[in-house]
């Protein structure tokens, strides 16, 4: 009897270990659809999905593997659920930053990622603050923060499930997701400038609007990506002078002259600029030149490089701004002369090639510039 009932203990042990080990073991095994993880910067917002890879695997994915329309899949707390636009867990979409899905607002943060496909050609992206479950179990339409409607396009056989990043310029991004032969696009667009600049405010308050150059870096910004010219001017001043940090250079002296000259004022500018110059190498003397030339300012451009050769004589590149300005006014007979000096003086094949191309567009009459 005693033998009985030990052997009947030790069995009922052996059950309620096995069932711990069930549990609570968490195995790092392989599976069969593959965890992957894709990313864009677009300025300086990083947008990532999260998901997992099913295969085809010679199945019929939709319609079939992947029902239309939404669907109870007898498990979880969901009456209707979408599909998970992967396998596994909850596929995750992640931004650092405020942005637009197909023009409407997306919240910075982490969400679920769900689809609704349909038979027409179409589908539903949905975008839910709930982020953690597994699958769309346990799908609530409250939770959406974003529904959007896409057209789906036919690509060739895709495997795998992926998504990834095309189309990628400064300010925008389609995401997609590709499997067997459907792809579902969807345009991400992020107001750079304005991320950027808010950015900018924030770190002026730190450890780096502690020097120089951040304040030119900002106000640069500013200038060429649609800031506010009157904040970007504040800011090229207190590199400039009046803060500890402040120095005046022929860089920040520039900016606050492109300022200017965009603000309509291109008296003050010049008069910045002719400050500005004897601080400035020979290679941002003749940057600026072109600058001129690119803004129509030809008779300036002329005396930039003039005052260049004259102050930096003899050196690359000064005889091949004094072509580009005599050239820019139609004096291709003074232009050659100075661009044959400069032919003697180029430093390298890629700027010896490019004299030589220029030489042949003043033979035939034609500005270089």
């Amino acid at each position: 009897m005693k033998k009985c009932y030990l052997t009947t203990m030790m069995m009922s042990l052996l059950v309620c270990l096995c069932f711990y080990s069930e549990a609570f073991a968490q195995l790092d095994l392989p599976r069969g659809s593959q965890m992957a993880k894709v990313s864009q910067r677009i300025g300086i917002t990083d947008i990532t999905i999260v998901y997992s890879r099913p295969s085809v695997n010679d199945r019929e994915i939709w319609g079939q593997l992947v029902p239309y329309g939404m669907n109870n899949f007898g498990f979880g707390t969901a009456k209707e659920s979408p599909w998970r636009a992967g396998a596994n867990e909850n596929t995750i979409f992640k931004t650092t930053h405020a942005i637009k899905i197909a023009g409407k607002e997306l919240p910075a943060g982490k969400y679920g990622l769900h689809m609704v496909v349909n038979e027409d050609n179409t589908a539903k992206v949905l975008f839910s603050k709930n982020h953690g479950a597994w699958g769309s179990y346990f799908y609530e339409p409250s939770e959406d923060v974003l529904q959007v409607d896409i057209s789906t396009a036919e690509i060739p056989h895709v495997e795998q499930l992926k998504f990834e990043f095309n189309e990628v310029d400064a300010t925008s991004a389609v995401a997609s997701l590709n499997w067997e032969k459907k792809q579902f696009p969807f345009k991400i667009e992020v107001p750079v400038t304005d991320i950027v600049l808010t950015d900018i405010r924030s770190k002026m308050q730190n450890q780096e609007g502690f020097n120089r150059q951040t304040w030119e870096q900002a106000a640069n910004f500013a200038l060429n990506n649609g800031g506010d010219l009157e904040e970007a001017m504040g800011w090229i001043d207190a590199a400039i002078a009046g803060q500890f940090f402040s120095q005046k250079t022929f860089n920040n002296m520039a900016i606050k002259a492109r300022i200017l000259m965009k603000q309509g004022n291109m008296a003050e500018a010049t008069t910045i600029m002719d400050e500005a110059m004897p601080m400035g190498t020979v290679f941002q003397v003749h940057g600026y030149g072109r600058q001129l030339i690119a803004a129509g300012q030809k008779d300036k451009a002329l005396e930039v490089f003039q005052w260049n050769a004259k102050n930096h004589k003899n050196q690359w590149p000064v005889d091949y701004g004094l072509a580009r300005g005599y050239s820019a006014l139609g004096n291709y007979k003074a232009a050659m002369k100075h661009i044959k000096i400069a032919e003697e003086r180029a430093p390298d094949p890629q700027n010896k090639n490019a004299i030589a191309t220029n030489m042949e567009k003043l033979k035939e009459g034609t500005d270089i510039n």
